[in-house]
């Protein structure tokens, strides 16, 4: 197994995690942007703050994206890691 290899478990959970039109919408803001704070995620979507953070949430816990604070924000960007094991993983399929 190669380093970018992954699970069917695991690729199971990042594909659940793009199973939101939502959730696209905010990788590819991301992956366009570099990063971005919280606060700016809610001008990407027409959605509650809370909604976008669940969605958020959802991201982080498959390994897509990071997130990192200072004192008062949270800054979030792509895990470019993760995201090639996804792409090769599709492509593999």
């Amino acid at each position: 197994m190669r380093d970018t290899d992954i699970d069917a478990d695991d690729l199971a959970r990042m594909c659940k995690a793009l199973a939101h039109p939502a959730r696209i919408q905010l990788l590819r803001h991301l992956i366009d942007y570099g990063e971005c704070y919280f606060g700016k995620l809610t001008d990407v979507l027409p959605l509650a703050p809370s909604t976008i953070s669940q969605h958020v949430s959802i991201l982080k816990e498959a390994g897509l994206i990071e997130g990192s604070s200072d004192v008062q924000r949270v800054c979030y960007c792509v895990n470019p890691a993760r995201l090639k094991q996804l792409q090769q993983a599709i492509g593999a399929l």
